[in-house]
């Protein structure tokens, strides 16, 4: 493991700070990578009315206290910034240091938080749609992130498994014996398909029969009292579900698993509890017949306060509850140090009550941070949420394949020699990554439009152009297949080239700990963006194969680092790097 030539610059110049002025000694070195040098310091700037300097004359004080083989050169420059260069032999030095290492050098948490990230969360007998597509790509990358940094990560999927919802379906189905739905009956529909029909059905049915309604709320009494013949089906219902959500994980290639599923009956015989406690502890009260937590911060437009409804007036719980027994769960028993909620933006008004009314109950220690990792909206052509031409929600498998199709075409003009099975292969990886890098790469926190055309391109800011610099790197480096491994020179020069791709090379780990910090994936992206293209800039103007030594060798370690590192990358986005396409 190694530190970034970024922190060792910014100890190198703290040194030099607080042998300027000692009363300086801690303070911040503001170092940031340069377009001017490599890196450059404000410090000066920041530091100059404390020390009672001119900022140009504290930052002369602080390159002359520089004293470090690291830097070649500190100087500086405008009002009193410092620009750093690195050494050359320091910079290869670093290569083959991260080279050396199969975790690329990136350090992991020598004792990391245990992280609970809740996410994807569909409903049991409803299919997945463009609406769980942000939730399930963004808290699969976050895990990741944050599980090769060395955090313990709990990854919970919090079905929608439970309500009257489940009554009214169950209660059809009970009442059209003909309908088929089970796996195996279906002739040409998926299981959980049928489910989604069938509940729509039995909704219409529900709205429109008031003794079909009666017979409905029966059923949900029965459900949650463990009518033996109810829970088999609904059981049944749950597992043909999970089984079409598996099949959708795994094209996706995200981590959940059944065992990382914990739906709202796994909470069930835990709400009359919550509402008990709270009561008790007077932090929830009765209103117009219901127990209800009065926020003590967010108001509605009458100037009310907000309230979250633990029991309703009919007796029953709702959401409210169910999460505020989650979190008391996976603070009290899971130990988690860090929940991460990646649901979307509307719901922010929702967990900042659940959290109040946790706190307020003593059930959220200061330490335990709890986050809502808040997203936008899939847009589609027309600037609306995207939908089918019927105005229906798209399925998340018919997305999917509209990728892969058009992924098909562009790998089929690019390189017709490719035989069929080679090409299917090519055109799934390439049309799933490009959905998932699409996601990813925009700030989560905005909306972004579905264009397949634009996601699947080999060029610009997309999946396909990673894949496709990690292919070529490949190729590469199989011309060089059977011969030792390059043994990198420090004495050897550095090409301007050479030196920016080594030093983005270098702010992997970095990178790493910005997108654990900020829980932004989009930052990961534009790293291996920038970094795929200063891997271009490097081969257009440094011959590699050809190369004399020791430039040969040093120039393959950066071109099996670049590789090294392209590959983790995708795999921290969940995106397959594939060796040929």
């Amino acid at each position: 493991m190694t530190n970034s030539l970024l922190a060792e610059v910014a100890a190198a110049v703290a040194d030099g700070i607080a042998v300027a002025d000692p009363a300086l000694t801690g303070a911040d070195p503001l170092v940031r990578p340069s377009e001017r040098a490599d890196f450059q310091s404000g410090a000066a700037l920041a530091l100059a009315r404390r020390a009672g300097r001119a900022p140009a004359e504290l930052a002369g004080r602080v390159a002359e206290a520089v004293r470090t083989d690291l830097l070649a050169g500190v100087r500086v420059s405008g009002p009193g910034f410092l620009e750093l260069t690195v050494a050359a032999p320091a910079v290869w030095r670093r290569v083959a240091a991260r080279l050396a290492h199969d975790d690329l050098g990136v350090p992991r948490a020598e004792t990391g938080r245990r992280v609970v990230i809740d996410y994807s969360a569909p409903n049991i007998a409803k299919e997945l749609h463009v609406g769980h597509l942000r939730s399930t790509i963004i808290g699969d990358c976050l895990a990741r992130v944050l599980g090769r940094l060395g955090h313990d990560v709990v990854r919970q999927n919090h079905l929608g498994d439970w309500g009257t919802q489940f009554g009214m379906l169950i209660q059809y189905l009970d009442e059209h014996p003909e309908a088929a739905w089970r796996h195996g009956d279906l002739s040409g529909e998926s299981s959980v398909s049928a489910l989604d029909r069938l509940y729509r059905e039995a909704r219409a049915r529900f709205d429109a029969d008031a003794e079909f309604a009666g017979r409905s709320r029966s059923r949900v009494v029965a459900l949650q009292s463990g009518d033996p013949a109810t829970i088999a089906v609904w059981r049944e219902i749950v597992a043909e579900s999970e089984a079409a959500f598996r099949q959708l994980y795994d094209r996706l290639d995200v981590l959940l698993t059944p065992a990382d599923s914990a739906g709202e009956s796994f909470y069930n015989d835990r709400l009359a509890g919550v509402v008990d406690e709270l009561t008790r502890a007077g932090v929830a009260v009765q209103s117009d017949g219901a127990v209800v937590v009065l926020s003590a911060t967010e108001t509605g437009p009458d100037g009310a306060p907000v309230p979250l409804i633990l029991r309703k007036r009919d007796g029953g719980y709702g959401y409210d509850t169910t999460d505020l027994a989650t979190l008391r769960y996976r603070v009290a028993e899971l130990r988690a140090g860090r929940i991460l909620y990646v649901v979307d933006a509307r719901q922010a008004l929702h967990f900042r009550l659940v959290v109040e009314a946790a706190t307020r109950a003593g059930w959220l220690p200061g330490d335990v941070e709890v986050a809502h990792v808040s997203f936008g909206t899939v847009l589609g052509p027309d600037g609306r949420p995207f939908r089918t031409r019927a105005g229906d929600t798209v399925t998340l498998g018919s997305l999917l394949d509209a990728a892969v199709e058009r992924a098909r075409a562009v790998v089929a003009a690019k390189n017709p020699s490719l035989d069929a099975a080679a090409a299917d292969h090519v055109a799934e990886l390439t049309g799933i990554g490009a959905v998932k890098y699409a996601e990813l790469s925009t700030s989560r926190t905005k909306d972004y439009t579905f264009d397949v055309g634009r996601m699947v391109s080999f060029t610009g800011n997309t999946g396909g152009y990673l894949q496709y610099a990690h292919a070529r790197i490949a190729a590469i480096l199989r011309r060089a297949e059977g011969e030792p491994g390059p043994v990198v020179d420090p004495a050897a020069d550095l090409h301007p080239a050479e030196r920016a791709l080594a030093l983005a090379l270098d702010a992997f780990g970095d990178t790493l700990a910005d997108v654990a910090a900020t829980l932004e994936p989009h930052r990961l992206c534009t790293y291996l963006y920038d970094t795929a293209r200063a891997f271009t800039d490097f081969y257009e103007a440094c011959p590699v194969l050809t190369a004399p030594e020791p430039r040969r060798g040093n120039r393959l370690a950066l071109c099996r680092l670049t590789k090294a590192t392209l590959r983790e990358g995708l795999a921290l986005l969940g995106i397959a790097a594939p060796e040929r396409m």
